[in-house]
């Protein structure tokens, strides 16, 4: 697959130096390879992915010792050093108690560890831990939905080109009228207004293949910004447009599916989860914070050490740190009625997405229900429609109908084959919307 999308890829790249640009040749799954590859919001929700997990493993680390090194040194002002005497003839001379040391050197390991902290280190860990987790379903999201934005670009590309199709069939039907109809006013069959009638019916087609061939362009410039192509890409759709129905079973089965597979479902239940954590860590408060540290103290002079002596020493402390809030004001009970307010808002939400899967499920079902049926009696119009247009083109060229019934004919089978190109897309779109909605993402790569 990268190899093709590597041959791909350079075609482009040569096409936009000045050679003469090919057509690319995309199917459906290709399509979503390229969208995959190249979506600037899909690498940042991957990032964001990223994000939680680095935050997540910084989170849970707080729950083990830190060591820390410092050093410093300081340049003291001159002082005196403590000195003690003379005193008399038992002591003539002064005797330096503790020297002035002027350049201080002093280095420091220090180690701490947490032992109790209300939980709240090990809740903050799974609080991280969750986001983690709702980012990622918040991703997988974001894919079937990636997935299914560019199907339904794809499909309507599929759409305007084959509408061109009929309309560019329509046009050469009605100038062939046309050259009929005139041959007939030449031999005195017909009158001027007749001719008239199909120089108005082919002027309006034409206008209308105008339309068609500008809605071919923005579908294509819309697929290739999508997908991450240059928007001038000329685009032949590889993929059929199937119409033989899949097998989902009964709507029921597929709500429960849905509830199973539905990724921002995942997220929402994970983010309850979270919630609920942040009410523990909100009542952590309640609770003393006890830490455990060590210091190794490396330093010329060293404080602890008299007299004073210019001279490297090392000294250690262990020590046992705890702390209680008495009064705050109230700050505990305020955050923790945040966190159950926050709460009660994810619950809601989680009920919210529950109720929005089964709706979007149960609609998606019909639809694809409906495009089924709408495929049968499409193809069934068209077979009407061209053996009416065979039956009325034979008649009026045997003088045995009006050229008005031809005329409507006409416009019936275009109208038909519009209709069953238009039913062959929105079954393909109700396929891949039924699919988003029950969350399976079988063409996730």
């Amino acid at each position: 697959m990268l190899k093709k999308l590597f041959f791909v890829i350079l075609i482009l790249t040569a096409g936009t130096a000045g050679i003469a640009q090919e057509k690319v040749s995309l199917t459906a799954e290709q399509a979503i390879a390229f969208g995959m590859e190249n979506s600037k919001s899909l690498h940042s929700s991957r990032m964001k992915v990223e994000y939680a997990d680095a935050r997540s493993s910084e989170t849970r680390n707080m729950l083990f010792p830190t060591l820390k090194f410092s050093g410093s040194y300081t340049r003291l002002s001159e002082v005196p050093p403590f000195e003690i005497g003379p005193f008399g003839p038992i002591m003539p001379q002064k005797i330096t108690i503790s020297p002035a040391v002027l350049d201080n050197y002093s280095m420091r390991l220090t180690l701490q560890q947490p032992i109790f902290a209300g939980l709240r280190l090990l809740n903050s860990s799974k609080l991280a831990s969750y986001s983690a987790d709702a980012a990622s379903d918040d991703y997988e999201k974001d894919k079937v939905e990636l997935i299914y934005y560019i199907q339904n670009s794809y499909w309507n590309v599929f759409k305007a080109i084959e509408s061109k199709k009929v309309v560019d069939e329509n046009v050469e039907q009605v100038k062939s009228h046309l050259k009929d109809v005139q041959n007939f006013f030449a031999q005195g069959i017909v009158t001027k207004n007749e001719v008239l009638k199909v120089e108005v019916q082919l002027s309006n087609v034409q206008v209308m293949q105008i339309d068609v061939l500008n809605n071919v362009r923005l579908s294509m410039i819309a697929l290739n910004s999508l997908i991450g192509l240059p928007l001038e890409t000329q685009i032949e759709i590889a993929s059929p447009a199937e119409h033989q129905p899949n097998e989902y079973g009964d709507l029921n089965s597929l709500v429960q599916k849905a509830m199973e597979n539905r990724s921002d479902l995942k997220a929402m239940d994970v983010r309850v989860k979270a919630s609920e954590t942040g009410v523990s860590i909100a009542r952590a408060g309640w609770f003393p914070q006890i830490f455990l540290v060590g210091n190794y103290n490396y330093a010329r002079p060293n404080q602890r050490i008299f007299p004073t002596q210019d001279k490297f020493k090392d000294t250690w402390d262990v020590s046992l740190s705890a702390s209680l809030d008495i009064w705050n004001w109230g700050a505990t009970i305020h955050q923790t009625d945040q966190a159950q307010a926050q709460l009660s808002q994810a619950r809601d939400g989680y009920a919210q997405i529950k109720d929005g899967i089964t709706l979007d499920v149960t609609q998606s079902y019909f639809n694809f229900n409906q495009s089924k049926e709408r495929i049968s009696v499409a193809q069934k119009g068209v077979s009407q429609a061209e053996e009416n247009y065979r039956i009325t083109n034979d008649k009026f060229k045997s003088g045995l109908a009006l050229n008005s019934d031809l005329l409507d004919a006409e416009a019936a089978q275009m109208q038909s084959k519009w209709n069953y190109v238009q039913a062959l897309v929105d079954f393909n779109l109700a396929d891949a919307r039924l699919q988003k909605a029950i969350g399976l993402q079988s063409n996730i790569k």
